[in-house]
């Protein structure tokens, strides 16, 4: 299917806070886009179940539809806009759009990490595309970067912080000594997190958003379950404080490494220095490294979330749609998941990094001496040690916390070195580690 012409007919599925930025920008600042663009966007059908938000938003009643059915028949329209998230319904609004042979433009970073590659075959099989520049990292365009600018690379590895609300959770404790829960409920008291947090703060999300942009620079499809994932809701205070003390500041980062025997693909908070390209990177801010042999380090910095800048992603994509580029590109490129193998994904045991350990132990002689013992009899070399003393004699329940930082060790090792440690008598909780991540050599 070709839409290329002088008008482009565009029917939104859902307006919430993004589906009325984008009928924002459709509707009210179409003077920037006439300015810049030949076809025309006309925002023809606001299709939902409930359309409260659109009227607070002044939006033209006659555009609203509660049956989907109708923007389909509709043969002005060429492209469908979904917004409502989620796996389900949306899954069965972007299927009817594609076998109605209308191009799809979505921001559901859930849906195509779980079906793209299904999604991906029925787009191709009826002619037309999905395009997907608001699922990732909102207003920044990451994916024309890696589907564009990026395409004489071979990608070696994606660093990304694509998560606001960690982001800015993150910030709060780092820079003003919050704990998680206060600076979690600031976070929802501005409008940074949801009222049930778990996507964000579980990692989840940035794993989706992470499977999503490997599949496209690697040219490879990616298991979402085999990507292990953790998040920053068992993060404590006390060992961002001390890792601040070691030059470091902890971030969530969602990671993607080509190996010469696989993908090592990974969601986690880790620390990483403060002269680090991402350290800088606060609040509700995103921004994704990208290592390629031939540029070497390009980054990507934006913000990652919210109505406006999200907007932009989609209202992007739909020019592209109007311009005949999206479709040629969907057709023309290599590298899309359907038509691609299956990656070799790492076990998270294989992953080599160097490691931030503390264990709370016994103030007395011979433990550390033993702990070092355990950690050298599975090839774990230690490089520095942090130990405050105990405050008010608490080291007789609680124990002193004993921080130690590695060299380069295989995290399975590290694991099972752990679990030794842990079943000392004189060690009183359980360990608690976090990888040190160092910036991506550059491969030129």
């Amino acid at each position: 299917m070709d839409r290329v012409g002088s008008t482009l007919g565009v029917a939104m599925v859902g307006c919430g806070t993004v589906g009325g930025a984008v009928a924002r920008l459709l509707l009210r600042d179409q003077d920037i886009l006439k300015a810049r663009l030949s076809p025309v966007l006309e925002l023809r059908h606001i299709v939902d179940v409930n359309f409260d938000h659109a009227r607070q938003l002044g939006l033209d009643e006659r555009l609203f539809r509660t049956n989907l059915d109708e923007a389909l028949r509709d043969p002005a329209v060429g492209a469908v806009v979904e917004l409502i998230g989620g796996t389900t319904v949306a899954r069965s609004v972007i299927e009817r759009a594609l076998s109605a042979g209308k191009c799809v433009v979505t921001a559901n970073k859930a849906l195509l990490a779980h079906h793209g590659v299904e999604l991906y075959a029925l787009a191709r099989r009826n002619g037309c595309c999905i395009s997907f520049e608001a699922s990732c990292a909102g207003g920044i365009p990451i994916i024309r970067a890696l589907c564009d600018g990026l395409i004489a690379n071979r990608i070696d590895a994606i660093y990304g912080i694509v998560n606001g609300t960690c982001n800015s959770i993150l910030t709060d404790m780092t820079h003003h000594g919050q704990s998680y829960a206060d600076a979690l409920a600031a976070a929802q008291r501005d409008g940074l997190a949801e009222a049930d947090p778990t996507l964000d703060v579980s990692g989840m999300d940035s794993a989706h958003k992470l499977a999503i942009m490997a599949s496209l620079a690697f040219g490879a499809r990616i298991r979402l379950e085999a990507i292990p994932v953790s998040g920053i809701d068992t993060l404590q205070l006390r060992d961002i404080s001390y890792g601040q003390e070691l030059g470091y500041v902890v971030k969530l980062l969602a990671i993607a490494q080509r190996r010469e025997t696989g993908l090592s693909l990974r969601v986690r908070p880790v620390f990483i220095t403060k002269e680090h390209p991402l350290a800088w990177v606060s609040g509700p801010f995103n921004a994704v490294s990208v290592y390629g042999h031939a540029t070497g380090h390009t980054m990507y910095y934006g913000r990652g979330a919210g109505g406006m800048p999200t907007a932009s992603a989609v209202v992007a994509d739909l020019s592209a749609v109007a311009m005949g580029t999206a479709q040629r590109a969907f057709a023309q490129l290599g590298i899309w998941p359907d038509l691609s193998g299956q990656a070799n994904q790492l076990a998270i045991d294989e992953v080599r990094s160097r490691y931030y350990i503390r264990v709370m132990a016994e103030d007395r002689p011979g433990v550390l001496a033993q702990v070092a013992t355990i950690l050298g009899r599975h090839g774990i070399s230690i490089s520095s040690v942090l130990q405050h003393e105990a405050i008010n004699g608490a080291a007789s329940t609680t124990g002193v916390p004993v921080v130690i930082t590695t060299h380069r060790s295989q995290e399975g090792n590290v694991r099972t070195a752990l679990g030794d440690v842990d079943a000392m008598e004189a060690i009183k909780a359980a360990s608690v580690c976090i990888g040190i991540v160092d910036e991506h050599p550059e491969q030129l």
